[in-house]
């Protein structure tokens, strides 16, 4: 068995954000780290929404990310360290829309060790160093600086080293143009190691060192270092030389201290906190990221607190001193694992997990109500501050962007009844949770919608002169008239145009600079901007069937398959050429291409034909409507598009933006299929088709503008977009209902939409999550939901939901009221009266724990629900809350064979679980019947067992469950589950268990898979056959029944008995054997902790596998990962990688240079369009 390896929807957790002006100009963006991948973002300034430009699959593990620019550039680089054992500095060329590695050192062994360099960065402000340190004793600095042509230069690394020392946090202290300096927050672990006692660990103390780089001696040295009070956990630059200060922000727990060295004394501030938490109160507080925002004039940090509170950091100073440190809280947003200020006034925000925002700074919080705290303001030791946590006032949500991060469980299925499945994906965690449901299309935002006095058949839209940004006017046609509709604040019927509206229209547009063309079955009309009026009557009885219209040239169709030709000559008339041309059969349809930048007209015209063929007809002056070329088609065409796709944006010497790009001749057939032919723009020949079914109905094509560049929306059943993403084409459907005709629309509120028109509907529609493979809808959980199982009869879903360190809604309710209490008999005879008031207001207010967070109650504290809900609407049926401290770790849906057809829910629950030190106070197997047609829980009793009960599978109408490490058969008794087989030999505790036939296969939490048989006669559970690795199995999926595919907690997935491993590099959590596409082929699909979603596909053929092999080898050498890391070593991380191709470094042959994908295709005797289309056709045989 070989597979191919294939993800559909890249990670969407983000690591590691860092902004700034990566392409060189003023725009502002920013870069994400997500595992193994980097992505450039730029959000748009004008309306907040998040672009992505760019995804790069580094495979290799990033572990941290900077920007730096050297002195007086104005282009930002990118240093990443990784698990390669090198340092990698990238520069983003907007050009080719792709990152170049300008500099790789090698330095150090690959992986993820404690000794080499890769886990912090830190870089001088200026820009004239760089710091790359390793957890433990090594740090390596390097010089950067510019030659002679300006190109970017790296010193060779000077040694920073120290043996035992344990390293949190390294950054860049800002000292202008004095020597570079580094601080880092370090542990001397030596004595602590040397003492026996013990007493050593326990006394010693976390330092601040500073390290100068001495750029005359060229070497570093130890400058400084000092003990500290509190344990830090990471540092803040503060801006210095002309700018500030210097010095670093020392964040630790309960305090933020700031340091310099010099005769500068420390400031220290306590972190305030929240008034009436409900979290143990003995808990320390921390922040866990920050942001600085620096102008000419002033400066700012924004710090998050691991509660989601932002607070606005301030420094007084003195001539150089700092006097006082000022927080001020600023909003709440959820926790962030990155933050970045940009300049443009915007706040990224990449959660840490679920969805990512991106806020717009409204007000900097300096004149409201709201306290300032400084550290100047006389405290106890140990006391702090108070504020009172409020919805958002300072950002604005302009956009989301949407985060899987993390899926704890999937399951696939089709319980909509829409012939393709959809995903139902657990994922979130906390009050942030949600379950999803993900459908393969682009999400469609309505702008607006407006009924229309019948059902039309055609809209356009035109714009008034060439140099206009947004469309003018609306044309709609119908049976027997037309209406023309102008877009402003609103959009309304205009008669004044010029168009004729007493008969259908054909086609219009705008023609040359300033004037509009108008086709209808009689003749053409050519609007001059004066509203001078010419018109073309069509010679006899003949009309006008089929037209093609662009910027410069009318072609029309006449009855009897007549072909007349006009173009635009310089003065602005229309000029018919001189000949006309017979076609052999009737003309069904036509297409003009965009007449290209700096050019008078489009060389070529398609026609398709009754007699099901295109033929492609030159323009050229030389040889006028002459056929040139022709192509079979396997049913008649319905209508012909030609677009210029799949280029990069290319400014010429005017700084005119054109993209440069391949001619493609879109080709809709009446039997709902869509071919994709390359039109060679010089000879005109059509070659290397590419199909794909679409719907039932016949395909109409329009052509449209997606984020710069051509797009074709292709409509049958369905609509679909077909475009080019990131050097991959992409045909996406649309989620949405389905349309009759569109045109491309852009307007001030929608400068990229489409209008379209749908029965007696006007639509004007917006593509904004381009890239996206699913369209996702969320229904909101309580807490983090752990397993569901799927009703078989009612397609309901049955959820557990746990959570650690929470509450359950009892205990917070009898906590607040405790607290309530507790506040009125703490106040005076003389303010009794105000405190009950405080009570009160306390009692009432309720603050959404999604954005605020719920209360963290201290180890050892659970809560859970058990949910049953319907996956369609969405709502919850029926909700089970159950006691504080009962954690429901698995479930079963499940008939017993001595109670006929009723179906009962099981769910496992620990008691008293503490994970560290492990103990339990043994678990409970609660047992439900489901009534009311699978909506309702009925409870018929909990049986007690003395472990966790963590995985549960019914079994020949009884059911088996894993105590701990315990394998039992259950039967269903009145008064509690009756226990009838048992097998104590596994080795650590069953986390999992599948069965097939009489088979059970067990995986145990370290010692991976454990094959079991049930054998009726002695009642007895036998091991006949375990797994020669141990592995840390997560989650399970029979094959067949002899074959099992599991994941492990590291990131590998295999298929047992050794037929395959492969390291995915991100922790697997579901695996299901699956068709993704209604007549496509069973893969094998998995989903990931960071929101990652891939298929694992068997190969059909031989020569496929051969193929793809050869395809693999070759990128492996001619297209190193970006990180330095060796791919088949990362693919081989834990395990050797036997039996699995990755496709996805094999579709990075679409984003090479074109010399090397030739060099590639023709050692495989292939050219590279060839190449690109088994790229192609694998994976949309198998989903999309």
């Amino acid at each position: 068995m070989f597979l191919y390896n294939l993800t559909l929807q890249r990670a969407t957790g983000i690591s590691f954000a860092i902004h700034g002006n990566f392409s060189g100009t003023k725009q502002q963006e920013i870069v994400v780290s997500r595992g193994k991948i980097l992505e450039l973002l730029r959000p748009d300034p004008n309306t907040g929404k998040v672009h992505t430009l760019l995804t790069v699959e580094v495979f290799g593990v990033i572990r941290s990310l900077m920007a730096f620019r050297l002195t007086g550039g104005t282009k930002d680089y990118i240093v990443v360290g990784s698990d390669s054992g090198r340092i990698v500095i990238l520069e983003y060329q907007p050009s080719k829309n792709m990152f170049e590695k300008i500099h790789q050192e090698t330095f150090g062994k690959s992986g993820c060790r404690r000794i080499v360099p890769g886990q912090f960065l830190a870089v001088d402000p200026k820009g004239r160093a760089v710091m790359i340190s390793a957890i433990e004793k090594q740090k390596l600095v390097y010089i950067l600086n510019r030659d002679a042509a300006a190109r970017l230069t790296i010193s060779s690394p000077l040694e920073a080293h120290k043996a035992n020392t344990l390293v949190y946090h390294v950054v860049g202290v800002d000292v202008g143009f004095e020597n570079p300096m580094f601080a880092c927050l370090e542990m001397d672990y030596e004595e602590a190691d040397n003492d026996p006692t013990g007493e050593a660990a326990a006394n010693t103390q976390q330092t601040l060192t500073f390290y100068e780089l001495d750029l005359g001696l060229n070497h570093v040295v130890r400058k400084y270092s000092e003990p500290l009070e509190e344990h830090g956990n990471f540092l803040i630059t503060v801006p210095g030389g002309s700018d500030g200060p210097s010095g670093v922000l020392i964040c630790s727990e309960n305090y933020i201290t700031y340091k310099n060295f010099g005769d500068q004394p420390d400031i220290r501030c306590p972190i305030p906190r929240r008034r009436n938490d409900l979290d143990d109160p003995e808990r320390g507080m921390i922040f866990v990221c920050s942001a600085t925002h620096k102008t000419k004039s002033m400066f700012f940090f924004l710090a998050q607190t691991e509660q989601g509170d932002i607070f606005k950091i301030t420094l007084e100073t003195d001539e150089d001193m700092v006097t006082e440190i000022r927080l001020k809280y600023f909003d709440t947003v959820p926790v962030a694992a990155a933050m970045c200020v940009l300049k443009t006034g915007f706040l990224f925000v990449a959660s840490e997990f679920g969805n990512h925002y991106l806020y717009q700074i409204a007000h900097l919080g300096d004149d409201d109500e709201e306290p300032e705290f400084s550290s100047a303001m006389p405290l106890e030791e140990g006391d702090t501050f108070f504020f009172q946590p409020r919805p958002l006032k300072n950002l604005v949500l302009v956009d989301e962007l949407d985060s899987l991060s993390p899926i704890l469980f999937c399951q696939i299925a089709d319980l909509a009844n829409e012939d393709t499945p959809q995903l139902y994906v657990a994922c979130g965690r906390g009050p942030r949770s949600s379950l999803r449901v993900l459908r393969h299309g682009l999400e469609v935002s309505e702008m607006a919608v407006s009924e229309l006095p019948g059902n039309p058949n055609a809209v356009w839209t035109v714009r008034r002169h060439i140099e206009d940004e947004f469309d003018a006017y609306i044309i709609v046609s119908f049976v027997n008239a037309t209406l023309v509709l102008s877009i402003g604040e609103t959009v309304e019927e205009v008669t004044d145009s010029g168009f004729l509206g007493t008969t259908p229209t054909l086609s219009c547009s705008l023609l040359g600079d300033d004037a509009l063309v108008q086709v209808y079955p009689d003749g053409i009309r050519h609007i001059r901007a004066d509203k001078r009026v010419n018109e073309w009557k069509t010679p006899g009885k003949k009309t006008i069937v089929k037209c093609a219209v662009n910027q410069r040239q009318v072609v029309i169709a006449l009855t009897g398959g007549e072909l007349v030709y006009f173009e635009m000559d310089p003065s602005g008339q229309l000029n018919e050429y001189t000949e006309r041309k017979e076609m052999s059969a009737d003309v069904v349809c036509m297409s003009l291409a965009n007449v290209p930048p700096g050019e008078q007209r489009s060389r070529f015209l398609a026609v398709g034909l009754v007699d099901n063929t295109v033929r492609i007809i030159s323009l050229d002056p030389s040889d006028c409507l002459q056929p040139l070329s022709m192509q079979a088609l396997p049913a008649q065409p319905e209508s012909l598009c030609i677009v210029e796709m799949g280029g990069t944006e290319k400014q010429d010497e005017l700084g005119e933006r054109g993209s440069i790009g391949f001619l493609y001749l879109n080709i809709g057939l009446q039997n709902g299929v869509l071919l994709r032919t390359v039109l060679d723009p010089v000879t005109g020949d059509l070659s290397d088709t590419r199909t794909r079914y679409l719907g039932s109905r016949p395909v109409k094509l329009f052509r449209v503008r997606m984020q710069g560049q051509e797009a074709v929306l292709a409509m049958s059943s369905r609509s679909w977009l077909s475009y080019s993403y990131q050097s991959r084409f992409h045909l996406t459907p649309l989620s949405y209902e389905t349309l009759e005709f569109a045109s491309g629309f852009a307007s001030e509120q929608c400068p990229e939409g489409i209008v379209a028109i749908s029965t007696n509907t006007l639509r004007i529609l917006a593509l904004e999550k381009l890239g996206a493979v699913f369209n996702q809808v969320a229904f909101p959980l309580q807490y983090t939901p752990r397993k569901f199982v799927i009703h078989p009869e009612s397609n309901n879903l049955i959820i557990i939901e746990t959570d650690h360190n929470a509450y359950t809604e009892a205990t917070k309710a009898q906590r607040k009221q405790q607290m309530a209490e507790e506040m009125v008999e703490a106040a005076g005879e003389d303010e009794r009266e105000l405190a009950a008031e405080m009570a009160a207001a306390f009692l009432n207010e309720n603050l959404p724990e999604s954005i605020f967070g719920a209360p963290k109650a201290g180890n050892g504290q659970w809560a859970s629900v058990i949910r049953v809900m319907n996956p369609i609407q969405g709502n919850t049926l029926d909700l089970v809350q159950l006691e504080q401290n009962e954690a429901a770790f698995s479930v079963a849906v499940c008939r017993f064979s001595n109670t006929g057809d009723d179906w009962y829910v099981l769910v496992g629950v620990a008691k008293d679980l503490i994970l560290n030190p492990r103990s339990v106070a043994g678990g409970f197997v609660y047992t439900y019947k489901l009534v009311n047609n699978g909506e309702k829980l009925e409870f018929l009793h909990k049986t007690p067992v003395e472990e966790v009960p963590a995985a549960i599978a019914p079994f020949q109408g009884r059911v088996l469950i894993g105590v701990g490490k315990l394998l039992r058969v259950y039967d269903l008794g009145k008064k509690k589950l009756l226990r009838k087989c048992e097998n104590k030999h596994i080795a650590n505790y069953i986390s999992g268990i599948q069965t097939i036939g009489h088979r059970v296969i067990v995986s145990d939490v370290q010692e991976s898979f454990i094959w079991v048989r049930y054998k009726r006669n002695e009642n007895q559970l036998i091991i006949f056959a375990d797994d020669t690795y141990p592995r840390w199995v997560t989650t399970a999926s029979l094959l067949d029944y002899d074959t099992v595919a599991g994941a492990d907690k590291f990131g590998n997935i295999c298929v047992a008995e050794v037929i395959m491993n492969y390291h995915v590099g991100e922790t697997v959590l579901s695996l299901q054997k699956t068709t993704l596409i209604p007549g496509g082929s069973e893969s094998l699909v998995y989903t990931t902790l960071s929101g990652g979603i891939g298929i694992l596909v068997p190969f059909t053929s031989h020569e496929d596998h051969d193929f793809f092999q050869h395809v693999e080898m070759h990128l492996r050498s001619e297209h190193p990962p970006l990180c330095g890391r060796d791919h088949l070593s990362f693919r081989s991380y834990y395990f050797p990688v036997k039996n699995v191709i990755d496709g996805d470094l094999c579709e990075q042959f679409n984003s090479m240079e074109p010399n090397k994908q030739k060099n590639v295709s023709e050692e495989l005797d292939r050219t590279p369009p060839e190449v690109s289309k088994k790229l192609e056709d694998i994976r949309t045989r198998y989903a999309f």
